[in-house]
């Protein structure tokens, strides 16, 4: 990349710069802006309010009158005391309520929140779970009827609507050890002329109003979306910064309200019916929440009792080996991919963290290390990958510094810029005698990035690494803010994070090492600008992210100096110069890449014609 290259690209950037800047509205036109923007904000949330207030008044409208009319045959179940109720193997324990007959809590016992108790990451409070069935005169909402727990053991419960000393339905859960799945179904007994015949689907309305649980605030949120997945092997989601619905044509596999580190998935095994409503709606920072989620499902129902609706329930980690190994231990064998409800980022990046980084880290972490030393270890096998390209990458840019004298003549002797054409051909041809490729050193860096980048993926939604300290930070999953202050910082927030800072500094340093071994301090200033502006830039964009995720930057650049270093100290110069002249008197050693050739081609190309519209 040459002077007037570099010139051009920060010329670009100051246009762009520049025009934001003037074409911004002015305090007037950005305070009406800024007035209609929050107004819209106001009304949408207002609409989505009144909306789900007027559903929930339909719904209830018909159980309401059979509260008050002892007529109606599920009199006697729409009276009672709201009673709770456990079921508990050795990993969590989910609550389960008389009222409605489902499950309104689940607490993982090997997951701790900040106050360093059991998280309890679904909430009676948040939660609600409603089963609509039909039988032509009335609608049965079960969150309003009252359920009788019988055949109670610690595994296992059915939850039974008694509607008559025959009739009944039953919801039957049970649990196996070790295990954060609860396997649900339903079935009608002796329903005849109590439930619709025509109507072989149940309504389900599910909604969870998804909490803060984590210290950053920003990445919990980001990560919190309504994921699901189609009978077609698609995931997707449903999140925004405002509210968000979708109707989905699809038949449906899974439904999931989905944060940072945990989620609670709705499985069903006869799959939901097309035309599912999904919808999530923001919350204020203030309250304590991040997202509320709700979705309007359907799935097969056999009011005749001959079949149960088979589902299952998923309260746990966001662990990518659990959620992969799932799919076995589902009742019909299906591939859900739940693993996808751990974002590795896409293509490409999602195979590196697939197939490398999540081996990787699993084999140092059971091998007892902690977390900071898992994260060290990484960095250098990483870097031990890496090396052969970042070695060649290294040679072709020593090739160029040891070739800059040569260079400089051929710009001395061509300074003016109709000589442009010459100076170019003259240039390449003496890379060409040498066996230098300008361009050398980009390929064997561009490698190197999806394994970067997917690391940059990766971290953040590790569980493993979740309120484990390394140093000064207590934990590796959020933000180490041994820096703070109380009042909030246009783009900074009210911390610095000590290893994103570290991180930058050590960036500083890497980058005037790349300048030297580069010695192109002086032949282009404006990449002087760019090796101090991007440091500075992480500070603001990666200031909020995983302390592992710096961490592991810092230790990485670290490595990149030693390494940096290490190379300069036994790849001497002049070593590297008399291999040149050796090529240079041997043509048949030098290996001349595919790209070069077509760029010599390509320049003699253009020197032809050149030469005939000179002789014209």
């Amino acid at each position: 990349m040459d002077k007037n290259t570099i010139t051009g690209l920060i010329l670009i950037v100051v246009v762009l710069i520049g025009f934001s800047y003037f074409s911004r509205p002015d305090k007037d036109q950005q305070a009406l802006q800024n007035q209609y923007s929050d107004s819209m904000q106001i009304e949408q949330q207002k609409k989505a309010l009144e909306a789900e207030a007027e559903l929930r008044v339909r719904q209830d409208a018909s159980l309401s009158a059979s509260h008050l009319d002892s007529t109606s045959i599920y009199y006697n179940v729409s009276k009672g005391e709201e009673k709770s109720y456990t079921l508990e193997n050795d990993v969590a324990t989910f609550t389960l309520s008389n009222k409605g007959g489902v499950i309104t809590s689940a607490i993982l016992k090997k997951y701790n929140g900040q106050d360093a108790k059991p998280v309890e990451f679904y909430r009676t409070k948040d939660t609600s779970l409603n089963f609509v069935f039909f039988n032509g005169k009335e609608t049965i909402n079960t969150r309003n009827l009252y359920f009788t727990p019988v055949n109670v053991t610690p595994e296992s419960m059915t939850m039974r609507m008694q509607v008559d000393a025959e009739s009944y339905i039953d919801f039957n859960y049970s649990i196996q050890p070790n295990s954060y799945m609860v396997d649900f179904t339903i079935q009608a007994v002796n329903m005849e002329g109590k439930l619709s015949k025509s109507v072989n689907s149940v309504d389900i309305e599910w909604s969870d109003k998804v909490h803060q649980i984590e210290k950053g605030y920003t990445f919990e949120n980001r990560y919190s979306t309504l994921t699901y997945h189609t009978t077609e092997d698609d995931t997707n989601e449903v999140s925004g910064t405002g509210v968000e619905k979708e109707d989905i044509e699809e038949r449906l596999d899974w439904v999931a309200c989905k944060n940072q580190f945990f989620s609670a998935v709705l499985i069903a095994n006869q799959s939901f019916q097309a035309n599912a409503t999904l919808t999530s709606t923001p919350e204020t920072k203030e309250s304590g929440y991040l997202k509320k989620f709700t979705a309007n499902l359907k799935t097969f129902f056999d009011p005749t009792g001959a079949e149960k609706t088979s589902m299952q329930f998923y309260f746990g980690p966001n662990k990518y080996n659990r959620l992969a190994n799932l799919d076995s231990k589902l009742s019909d064998g299906r591939d859900l991919e739940l693993h996808q409800l751990v974002p590795l980022g896409w293509s490409i990046l999602r195979w590196v963290n697939r197939f490398f980084t999540i081996p990787l880290f699993d084999l140092l972490s059971n091998l007892g290390f902690s977390m900071g030393i898992v994260l060290l270890l990484m960095t250098v096998i990483v870097k031990l990958v890496v090396f052969p390209f970042t070695l060649k990458s290294y040679m072709s840019s020593a090739k160029m510094r040891v070739l800059k004298p040569q260079i400089q003549v051929i710009n001395d002797k061509y300074p003016k810029k109709e000589d442009a054409m010459k100076k170019q051909q003259e240039t390449s041809t003496l890379y060409k005698k040498y066996g230098v490729s300008p361009l050398g050193g980009c390929l064997p860096m561009l490698i190197q990035w999806p394994i970067f980048i997917a690391l940059f993926m990766f971290v953040p939604t590790a569980i493993e690494l979740r309120q484990q300290g390394f140093l000064w930070a207590t934990d590796l999953s959020t933000y180490d803010d041994l820096i703070s202050w109380n009042t909030d910082i246009m783009f900074i927030g009210n911390h610095i994070s000590l290893f994103c800072l570290l991180f930058s500094v050590t960036n500083i340093i890497n980058s005037v090492f790349m300048m030297k071994q580069q010695d192109t301090g002086q032949a282009m200033p404006g990449m002087k600008i760019m090796t101090y502006a991007m440091p500075v830039m992480f500070i603001f964009i990666l200031n909020d992210y995983a302390a592992g995720l710096n961490y592991y930057y810092l230790v990485s650049t670290l490595t990149s100096i030693f390494i940096m270093l290490g190379m300069r100290h036994f790849i001497k110069d002049h070593e590297i110069l008399a291999k040149l002249e050796a090529n240079k008197k041997d043509p048949t050693q030098i290996k001349q890449s595919g790209l070069m050739a077509r760029m010599a081609a390509l320049q003699e190309e253009q020197a032809d014609i050149a030469k005939k519209k000179k002789k014209k």
